[in-house]
């Protein structure tokens, strides 16, 4: 279990930098990978709208809906006990400007039980919105997926001086605004390093070097359960894909072969006690 408080929360983690720690976040989207997460002692807690890739199938984040954030976020929310969770704003949810961010942000908090939401872009009147309305807020800069069209695909960012620049003036305007922490996304190592020593708040990487305040995986890509390539920036820490498919493999193979259930997984005695059999099922 890491260190810390027995419940995160948004103050806390702002000052983290200041107390020179780092903070750890996992992307989850379910009960139990939330629960596993929290167990695990991670600082924070995202229910990313990767949900559209990782869990739905989806080619891009694109597609995935407020609805179906909600039904994620209210799953993950029952697994989470001591991390902040944060609940991923999807394409279309603040595009329209600060009132919409600001109403479907609430339904986030009130229906869902997060209690910080993230955005992407340098959208400075919804950071400003969101925190006037006591919605506390993510930031997230570099390769922001939900611009995959306009980026012309998956790429680095912040790369030549204008393009530094710009990132770095956004940085600046969002932590204006009022965003407690900052992820920073497929930017390269110098730029990130130079974005977390001007900022107070803390910068959360992914694929942006170690020189941020904090990193981020999906839960899927670190324990391996996600079968596609890893983007370079994905370290995995277990193989669980590949233990599940040969798991499944040998359970179907019992099966064709009649060696599953045995005796020992079956009710053969007509007069079992129910009240062993309540207790099997966790009643």
């Amino acid at each position: 279990m890491g260190e810390g408080p027995k419940k995160f929360t948004v103050p806390w983690l702002r000052e983290a930098p200041q107390r020179g720690e780092r903070l750890a976040m996992v992307t989850a989207y379910d009960y139990p990978a939330g629960r596993l997460a929290d167990q695990a002692g991670v600082d924070l807690v995202l229910v990313g709208d990767s949900l559209a890739m990782v869990v739905l199938g989806h080619a891009d984040t694109l597609s995935v809906t407020m609805e179906e954030m909600l039904h994620h976020v209210r799953a993950t929310r029952r697994g989470v006990e001591r991390a902040l969770l944060v609940a991923d704003m999807p394409f279309g949810s603040f595009h329209l400007g600060p009132d919409q961010a600001v109403a479907n942000a609430l339904r986030f908090v009130k229906e869902g039980g997060a209690q910080a939401v993230k955005i992407e872009g340098a959208r400075i009147d919804v950071v400003r919105a969101l925190v006037d309305a006591e919605i506390p807020v993510m930031a997230h800069l570099g390769l922001t997926p939900q611009s995959i069209h306009r980026f012309g695909g998956f790429k680095v960012q912040g790369r030549g001086a204008g393009a530094r620049e710009a990132l770095l003036a956004a940085a600046t305007a969002v932590e204006e605004a009022g965003a407690f922490s900052l992820v920073l996304e497929c930017i390269p190592t110098p730029l990130a390093r130079e974005v977390s020593e001007r900022l107070a708040i803390p910068t959360i990487g992914i694929g942006a070097g170690p020189h941020c305040d904090g990193q981020v995986l999906v839960l899927h890509d670190l324990l391996g359960v996600e079968q596609r390539i890893a983007p370079r920036f994905v370290r995995r820490y277990a193989e669980l894909g590949r233990d599940a498919r040969e798991a499944i493999a040998a359970f179907a193979r019992d099966v064709r072969t009649g060696e599953f259930p045995s005796a020992g997984e079956s009710f053969e005695d007509p007069d079992y006690p129910q009240a062993t059999i309540e207790r099997l099922y966790g009643a």
